[in-house]
C-alpha cells in the first residue's frame, strides 16, 4: 500500500514479524523512490517497525513550501 506517494505500508496477520518480512519491504524500498517504509502486523500480540532506506541515486524531490499551498 503506498500512501501520499512517500511511504509504503506493509501490513501482515502473522503471529511474529520475522526477518523475511523486513527484507521484502526493504525491497520495495530499494526498488522505488519511496524511502520509509512501515511494516505493520496486526497478529497475536500487534507490532510495528518503521524501515527507512535512503538511496542518494534517487530523484530528489523538494518539500512543498506553505506559501504554494491554498
Amino acid at each position: 500500500m503506498l500512501i501520499e506517494k512517500c511511504v509504503s505500508l506493509e501490513l501482515k496477520a502473522v503471529r511474529a514479524l520475522d526477518s523475511s518480512h523486513q527484507a521484502q519491504l526493504l525491497n520495495y524500498l530499494r526498488a522505488t523512490e519511496i524511502e520509509v517504509g512501515l511494516l505493520l502486523n496486526f497478529g497475536v500480540k500487534p507490532e510495528f517497525k518503521r524501515l527507512l532506506f535512503d538511496n542518494p541515486r534517487k530523484a530528489f524531490r523538494a518539500p512543498i513550501s506553505s506559501s504554494l499551498r491554498a
